[in-house]
């Protein structure tokens, strides 16, 4: 008996990709199966367990990709943004504010990476196919226990914050910092890092400084107050100090650090056996303890020079004239050539 040729037509047709791939619209992995193979089997066995992960897997890759481009994409916007900050100030600044460039970049970048990736992984989770709202619910509690749980570590993240923004301080300023004065090595998130003229290191937590003295902001001012005797004429005092500190300014190893000519403010204290002259100097950042000791030993060298030049005039007293009422004796005039008479009374 020959078959009708509608289902001649049918049996010789086959399965066609629809067919296999069980969809009018098939996917790009099975549609390449079956372009590869013919193969219903394959096809279907693609459509129905490997196209869902396989598409998975290429939409993660994509959003991943991006969350990469975005993160370099505003690094290199952040990087360039500090580094035009850190050039427009002055050059005597400018080792401090690329270091204070380089910490806020670090920060600036953590941020935005941390932003960037925590909403990739959202994405993500959602193309998993979890339900994000019970997690964000709980990521809300959680981070509502753990600002609880821990408000000194969230207080000294936000006070480190502040002082790199503010530029309170920075790494190689001499700072007084919860009655420690020294140095700063490392300014974190977290903690600044001090170490003392004893070479002590001082670890300080951000959040509970409340005040923070920075003594090479800008510029230092080098103070000395002088002793000298209570009889000294403060007029002829002043004079030499005055000249010892601006023959120091001159040189050209201190033209440098001292920035502005040096002044004598005058007495600054009073006792019954000194009087203390003060002599300042306005000078470079980090220069002010260096110029301090030389001022002092300047000071010092220049009074000395002073009493060995008094002392020098007074050590042959000056003889009487003849004549001097002083000593109480007349002088008789004698020509010369002439003998004086040996019996003639003085007068």
């Amino acid at each position: 008996m020959a078959a009708s040729p509608d289902l001649a037509g049918t049996i010789s047709a086959g399965p066609t990709l629809e067919t296999a791939c069980r969809s009018d619209f098939p996917g790009i992995a099975c549609r390449l199966v079956w372009d590869l193979s013919h193969s219903s089997y394959a096809a279907n066995f693609t459509s129905v367990y490997l196209a869902g992960p396989i598409r998975l897997a290429l939409r993660v890759a994509l959003v991943l990709l991006l969350a990469f481009l975005l993160r370099a994409a505003a690094q290199r916007l952040i990087n360039r943004v500090t580094a035009r900050a850190a050039a427009s100030h002055r050059v005597t600044e400018h080792g401090r504010r690329s270091q204070r460039g380089i910490a806020l970049a670090s920060l600036l970048g953590n941020a935005a990476s941390v932003a960037i990736f925590t909403i990739a992984g959202l994405i993500i989770l959602g193309d998993i196919g979890l339900d994000l709202a019970p997690i964000l619910a709980s990521a809300g509690v959680l981070g509502i226990a753990l600002g609880f749980g821990a408000q000194n570590l969230v207080e000294d993240f936000l006070a480190g914050i502040f002082i790199l923004l503010e530029d309170q301080y920075g790494v190689g300023d001499v700072v007084d910092v919860f009655d420690v004065t020294g140095t700063v090595e490392a300014v974190s998130l977290r903690i600044t890092r001090v170490r003392d003229v004893n070479g002590v290191v001082w670890h300080i937590r951000n959040g509970p400084i409340k005040r923070a003295g920075n003594e090479t902001h800008g510029w230092a001012r080098a103070v000395v107050d002088f002793p000298l005797p209570y009889g000294t004429s403060v007029a002829a005092a002043r004079q030499t100090l005055e000249r010892a500190a601006v023959a120091m300014s001159a040189e050209p190893r201190w033209r440098s650090s001292i920035i502005e000519r040096p002044e004598v403010w005058g007495v600054e204290t009073l006792s019954p056996d000194t009087l203390m002259m003060r002599v300042t100097a306005r000078t470079a950042p980090l220069a002010r303890a260096e110029v301090t000791r030389e001022l002092r030993e300047r000071l010092k060298t220049a009074f000395d020079a002073e009493d060995q030049a008094v002392s020098a005039r007074g050590a042959i007293p000056p003889q009487p004239a003849a004549g001097d009422p002083a000593t109480g004796d007349v002088a008789t005039a004698v020509p010369a050539g002439a003998e004086p008479d040996p019996g003639a009374s003085p007068a």
